[in-house]
């Protein structure tokens, strides 16, 4: 499998406002972009870091996977994600290496597909691949 880059790393917080505000005034940083995602129940704010995105992200719904993340971990690295050509022959490869998905399919968001690998296979770390 060929990894392209670290696409981009999440930060689960409790108030993306004031994590935006943190980082920007740390590191001299102007998020590049907001969005809220229903599907997922996140609200962002993304910077960049040369090529790479810094999202801190909180949850828009109780029952949302950031929301349920920080009430077993509290506040921190959520997930990384790592861009690859092809997320769902990625996927296969990984599946007959025998590492655990979450995602059996792709999902979409904007122009890109991604998926989800489960903790358990990865050090504890939640992996994206996205394409």
């Amino acid at each position: 499998m060929k990894l392209e880059k670290i696409d981009h790393i999440c930060i689960a917080v409790k108030d993306v406002v004031k994590a935006e505000e943190q980082f920007a005034k740390a590191f001299d940083l102007k998020a590049v972009d907001h969005y809220i995602d229903e599907n997922e129940k996140i609200n962002v704010a993304r910077f960049m870091i040369g090529e790479v995105a810094f999202e801190v992200m909180e949850s828009t719904s109780p029952d949302g996977e950031v929301a349920k993340f920080i009430e077993k971990n509290g506040e921190g690295v959520f997930l990384i994600s790592l861009k690859v050509p092809n997320v769902e022959n990625s996927m296969e490869e990984l599946d007959k290496k025998g590492f655990p998905l979450i995602d059996k399919k792709t999902r979409r968001w904007r122009d890109s597909n991604f998926a989800f690998l489960h903790p358990k296979g990865f050090a504890g770390v939640l992996i994206e691949l996205i394409d």
